[in-house]
């Protein structure tokens, strides 16, 4: 196993391990009994159930989305890990343990409650951005890192001509 490989495979147990001890602790300890707990002017803690997908897509509470989602969510994550595999640098490696990583905390939730366990309300005004979690905030800095990573990477033909 590459360095690499080894590299985001150890961020995505860090995420892992990270997201499924916060939603631990607002289940058992902050949202017994659940309410809304204002933090600042523009946040919340809120306790939601996710059904669906980010941004509460297909949250219809349909029994089978656990299912169907999580199916599809292991299906990619097997494919990200064959591309973590490949990787050749740490931004690379780094994007892609994340998104495995917020991918997998999502599917232990699937798999525990039958839907994700969302907390994280920001808002303004009455405008509220849908509620997530830790799992979810890796897999969009992840998707951001590879994309940041595509665009200012030096692609292996110009480091050649670079080096003449």
């Amino acid at each position: 196993m590459s360095p690499f490989t080894r590299f985001g495979c150890l961020i995505a147990t860090l995420v892992i391990a990270l997201d499924q001890a916060t939603k631990w602790w607002i289940l058992e300890g902050v949202m017994q009994p659940p309410r809304v707990i204002p933090v600042t002017p523009f946040f919340n803690l809120l306790l939601t159930w996710n059904n669906g997908i980010s941004f509460g897509l297909f949250n219809n509470n349909n029994n089978l989305n656990a299912l169907l989602l999580s199916v599809l969510a292991i299906v990619i994550v097997v494919f990200l890990f064959f591309w973590l595999r490949k990787a050749n640098n740490k931004h690379m490696a780094a994007g892609l343990g994340l998104i495995i990583g917020g991918a997998l905390g999502n599917v232990i939730d699937r798999g525990l409650h039958g839907a994700v366990v969302d907390f994280l309300d920001f808002y303004i005004e009455t405008l509220h951005w849908p509620t997530f979690n830790i799992a979810d905030s890796c897999i969009t800095v992840g998707a951001i890192l590879l994309i940041l990573d595509s665009l200012f990477s030096p692609k292996p033909e110009q480091s050649k001509i670079d080096d003449t």
